[in-house]
């Protein structure tokens, strides 16, 4: 499994350690990944995601997890992310059909 953020896309990043002496050492930045269970107002359901914690706060801020993944871009959403969020405009079309 990457260590991938499955809403946000983020990815590890490399750089460089820098010591007093300026001596320079490959290292990884992480995200900082944490297993969530999120869920989703409009098909009443929840979903376990592991997500970085950036991502979390920024699902919070939009509203929610629906209002998220419909303001996300498509190139970033993982796999079962797509199919959610799919999912979740059809039955906001379905909703507004009624």
């Amino acid at each position: 499994m990457t260590r991938r953020c499955e809403l946000t896309g983020t990815l590890p990043l490399s750089g460089n350690l820098r010591s007093h002496a300026e001596n320079k050492t490959k290292r990884t930045f992480r995200p900082n990944l944490c297993h969530v269970t999120l869920m989703s107002d409009v098909l009443g359901r929840k979903f376990r995601l592991r997500v970085s914690a950036r991502a979390l706060k920024t699902v919070e801020h939009r509203g929610g997890l629906d209002a998220f993944l419909l303001k996300a871009n498509n190139d970033d959403l993982s796999l079962t992310c797509l199919k959610l969020k799919r999912e979740i405009q059809k039955a906001q079309a379905a909703k507004v059909a009624a």
